[in-house]
């Protein structure tokens, strides 16, 4: 449970980078970040492959398939809404509203053995400190801003929907098949989604010489690298060792950490401490944290 636990808020101080990362590159769609970052993370998954074909089996077509449309939910159609989400809305609200994840997460994946009167605490204090953080967001867009605000919500909303659904799928499937490794599942899971964003860069993308001729064009690429080797290959292996090891709740609740790191990494990012309620919001977060993993034992 130990290494579940760790596995888990690693991967969610990986994944935190991606919320920050479109706020890097301002003059780059949102398309080709998503489609450049899952490139990556195929080509990686597909030279780990090739790499150990002589001791690893190559999946069957049932596996593909899932494979394909766990890759669709978690990462191709999540990443592209959550950079949308991010251009029209900043990064601290649509954070907040990926930040509610875990809460969808604990009350639709909670053990059965499991008391819901264990898992209150947990839910409060992450409730608490979603809501404290939203309140000293503060402010408000009106005209066209608000238009936007409004859409880059309804985006944040809809890639809720879809990372929630992958949480709970894919802790499904790992565990009805533990055959499978959690490096294997992330290669996988890696080669069907650096064929979709591929596709998705070839249909809605901008050229290849338009991207290289943009002023910040080498800053793309390394943030393409990072977020694909790192965000997603290495941060989807350390998830399906904590989805492996841990319930599906106790999986929803680490989640949190992704929204600490995207909120650390924005406040380092804007050169500012946050304030004395954001900061009551963090604590609440790591408290929750700590409460679902109390529960959990």
């Amino acid at each position: 449970m130990f290494r579940g636990v760790l596995a888990g808020l690693a991967a969610g101080a990986l994944w935190g980078l991606v919320f920050v990362a479109p706020r890097m590159v301002p003059g780059f769609a949102a398309v080709d970040l998503a489609a450049g970052r899952f490139v990556v993370y195929g080509l990686v998954a597909f030279a780990v492959m090739l790499a150990g074909l002589r001791t690893r089996r190559l999946p069957t077509l049932r596996q593909a398939g899932a494979a394909a449309a766990m890759s669709l939910l978690g990462f191709t159609g999540y990443y592209l809404l959550l950079v949308l989400a991010i251009r029209d809305a900043g990064t601290e609200v649509p954070t907040l509203v990926i930040g509610t994840i875990p809460l969808w997460v604990m009350l639709l994946g909670k053990p059965r053995h499991l008391r819901w009167s264990a898992l209150v605490p947990g839910i409060a204090l992450t409730a608490a400190g979603l809501g404290l953080m939203m309140v000293s967001h503060g402010g408000g867009a009106t005209g066209d801003g608000a238009a936007d605000f409004g859409r880059g919500i309804a985006f944040a909303v809809a890639s809720l929907a879809c990372w929630t659904a992958f949480a709970l799928l894919n802790s499904a499937w790992l565990k009805r098949h533990p055959e499978v490794a959690a490096t294997a599942w992330a290669n996988w899971l890696g080669v069907a989604t650096g064929l979709g964003g591929l596709v998705l860069w070839l249909v809605a993308g901008t050229g290849a010489r338009s991207l290289v001729a943009q002023e910040q064009g080498r800053l793309f690429v390394l943030l393409c690298v990072a977020t694909g080797f790192g965000s997603a290959w290495l941060a989807t292996i350390l998830w399906n060792i904590a989805s492996q090891r841990l319930p599906a709740s106790l999986c929803g609740q680490l989640i949190v950490s992704e929204t600490l790191f995207a909120l650390l990494y924005s406040f380092a990012w804007d050169g500012r401490w946050p304030t004395l309620s954001q900061s009551a919001a963090c604590l609440l977060f790591t408290l929750g944290i700590l409460a679902s993993v109390k529960a959990h034992r």
